[in-house]
């Protein structure tokens, strides 16, 4: 007959390693939950800052990015961008608004190849801004980029059997200091809609040239 002591000290140790065991199960639990919650606020953190459509930074993480780029520049030469499409109504009046967002998705991806690992954002609607590090500020080099900017972004855009063109008016200024982000978005905005009032004023067959919509 097993020695009761014996069976007993047997009885303590198993309940020593089931106790050890569902322990460790909690602590992974514990462990799975606070991943899981990580997670969860740091996608939310992402959608607060950034458009849902295009994935860039929005409108209110675009200022506080660039404060911080302002902030940390060191000397560095730095051009605020303001892009708007052209006519960009005509698009999703004659396809639709699903093609219309897939085009906002290609100018956003085109901006951002561009960019490279410079700021560029969404501002709302056909709106989208950026903030680039520059070798000068000289006027050469910003109607060159502006020159590749607007190429870049008048190249065709698949729509499933057929592509669209549009163009888009630019505008860019240099930022000062620190904290002419607002006055150089202003000079950037004023040259946007300039650069859009003279393709505006073309005469109907130059900007249905321009603007490129293709028919399905």
């Amino acid at each position: 007959m097993p020695d009761p002591l014996t069976v007993a000290s047997g009885i303590s140790a198993a309940g020593a390693l089931v106790s050890v065991w569902q322990l460790r199960r909690r602590a992974l639990q514990a462990e799975a939950e606070l991943e899981h919650l990580q997670a969860e606020l740091a996608a939310e953190r992402h959608a607060a800052s950034h458009d849902p459509l295009t994935g860039l930074p929005n409108r209110r993480a675009f200022y506080r990015l660039a404060a911080t780029l302002l902030t940390d520049a060191g000397g560095q030469p730095l051009i605020a961008v303001v892009l708007d499409l052209n006519d960009f109504k005509q698009v999703n009046d004659r396809f639709g608004h699903a093609a219309g967002d897939q085009v906002l998705v290609s100018v956003a991806q085109r901006l951002a190849a561009f960019a490279g690992d410079n700021l560029v954002a969404r501002l709302g609607g056909d709106e989208f801004a950026g903030l680039l590090a520059s070798p000068s500020v000289d006027r050469r080099w910003i109607d060159h980029a502006t020159r590749r900017l607007c190429e870049a972004m008048a190249a065709p855009i698949p729509l499933g059997p057929c592509s669209v063109r549009v163009t888009a008016s630019v505008g860019l200024a240099p930022v000062t200091g620190p904290t002419q982000l607002a006055d150089a978005l202003c000079r950037a905005d004023a040259a946007m809609y300039r650069a859009k009032g003279v393709t505006s004023r073309q005469s109907p067959r130059q900007l249905l040239d321009a603007a490129r919509l293709a028919e399905c």
